[in-house]
């Protein structure tokens, strides 16, 4: 089991990777002239799905790249990649808001609560990758809960998000957001080369 500052910094950049904060355009994008009670349905739905797809990625994701024969610093490279391309949309704004559905029944509103906006808006492969990584820091039970605390804590922040977006969006402002949201990008991508640089010298011993 890591100490309390490794898990600090893993819920920190597990924050900057979901940004939950810098996606309030989007979600109001996607949630704007839905009913309060279909607003608010959107968010559980959201939260829950963000919550399940972590915990499962730290449950058997290592156990995945195994059954595929994908060594963890090959994973690492590819996921310092991913993440590289995500903090360059974030720096650059280049995150695209389809129109919103502002008829969605029960179903559709359920439906867009897991896609687009669970995954891969915010579970994408950044967080997933984040995860297995992490999991792969330490061993024993005892860390396996603290991430799955921390997983089940960035869920109930995404679901605050949800319930404060609207009256968020109004202080901050559109450049507030853009602001916000490139700052994360600019943390991301340092995220990003840490991965890259740890999966090289895994895989090219010589690079020290």
């Amino acid at each position: 089991m890591l100490d309390f500052t490794e898990y600090s910094k893993i819920f920190l950049s597990l924050f900057a990777i979901l940004d939950p904060i810098g996606m309030i355009p989007i979600i109001i994008a996607f949630t704007l002239g839905l009913a309060p009670q279909k607003r608010a349905r959107v968010g559980r739905m959201a939260s829950f799905s963000v919550t399940t797809i972590l915990l499962i990625a730290l449950l058997v994701g290592e156990w995945v790249l195994e059954f595929f024969g994908i060594s963890m610093h090959s994973f690492r490279v590819a996921g310092g990649i991913l993440l590289l391309l995500m903090s360059i949309d974030m720096l650059f704004g280049n995150r695209h808001i389809p129109a919103p559905n502002d008829s969605a029944d029960g179903e559709s509103t359920s439906s867009l609560a897991i896609v687009p906006l669970s995954t891969p808006l915010l579970a994408g492969p950044g967080a997933i990758s984040t995860i297995i990584l992490d999991a792969h820091k330490g061993h024993g039970v005892g860390h396996y809960v603290a991430l799955g605390a921390e997983i089940i804590l960035m869920g109930f922040i995404v679901w605050l998000t949800f319930l404060i977006a609207p009256w968020i969006s109004q202080r901050l402002g559109r450049i507030g957001s853009d602001v916000f949201s490139r700052l994360m990008g600019l943390v991301i991508a340092s995220i990003a080369v840490e991965f890259i640089a740890a999966g090289l010298r895994g895989l090219f011993p010589m690079l020290g």
